[in-house]
């Protein structure tokens, strides 16, 4: 399982297509708009370092999909299946390399906001925020691998772009909620990203995340994760 785990880890962290969409272009649009004007403020600035590094994380966590729908087109799945490892232990694999390769995401954005943008926060708020965004983006690692299983390889990317794009800017992790038209503000209030985001942006805010944003958060993580079971289901009987 560990020896499993190190590989898909070495994989993912080598694939460019990760590394710019999950890493460097989060961390680039952070530092873009925070600095495009003198008179953004400072809380404007740790608002959106903690949207990037959750933008990140879903980018990221969602790419644990993308390996997996390779795999299966190259017939690795099938490889797997004749091992002694279970099918709990590949899908856990793939869960913990998605909780894994979030990390560097959510490290790089929070390292520019305490060195380039001067974001002061105490020592557990920082490390409060990573945690929390850490374990939060599990369901997004869940979503990746459900579209990965249940789609093609094309297909998966196309779904997974449409996924981050489409819930970061409707969660509000690129603009704040607060700017949305009344319906669409309700709409965020019940997307995974905008809860997800919530996160970090209570414990710098120094208050506790929301017993109801928990609570939504945790019901997205029972859906996408019974969507992961189903399409390994599917997956299994077509391989």
């Amino acid at each position: 399982m560990l020896d499993y785990l190190r590989l898909e880890v070495r994989r993912t962290l080598r694939d460019t297509g990760f590394v710019t969409g999950g890493v460097a272009m989060p961390l680039l649009m952070y530092l873009l708009f925070t600095n495009v004007s003198s008179d953004l403020t400072g809380a404007w600035r740790t608002t959106y370092m903690v949207g990037m590094a959750a933008y990140g994380a879903v980018g990221s966590a969602l790419n644990a999909g993308a390996g997996v729908a390779e795999d299966r087109a190259i017939g690795w799945l099938r490889q797997l299946r004749v091992t002694p490892m279970s099918p709990r232990a590949v899908v856990a694999g793939r869960a913990l390399t998605g909780a894994v390769v979030v990390l560097p995401a959510i490290a790089t954005v929070l390292l520019a906001g305490a060195l380039v943008n001067g974001v002061r926060l105490h020592v557990w708020q920082w490390v409060l925020i990573a945690l929390l965004l850490w374990l939060g983006s599990v369901p997004f690692t869940l979503l990746g691998l459900g579209n990965g299983y249940g789609l093609s390889a094309q297909a998966t990317g196309v779904a997974n772009m449409i996924c981050n794009m489409g819930l970061a800017v409707i969660g509000g992790l690129w603009f704040p909620a607060s700017v949305f038209p009344g319906w669409l503000r309700t709409v965020s209030s019940y997307t995974p990203t905008h809860r997800f985001a919530e996160l970090g942006t209570s414990v710098a805010a120094g208050r506790a995340p929301a017993p109801g944003g928990v609570l939504l958060l945790a019901a997205w993580l029972l859906l996408f994760g019974g969507y992961a079971v189903l399409s390994y289901r599917r997956a299994g009987r077509s391989t």
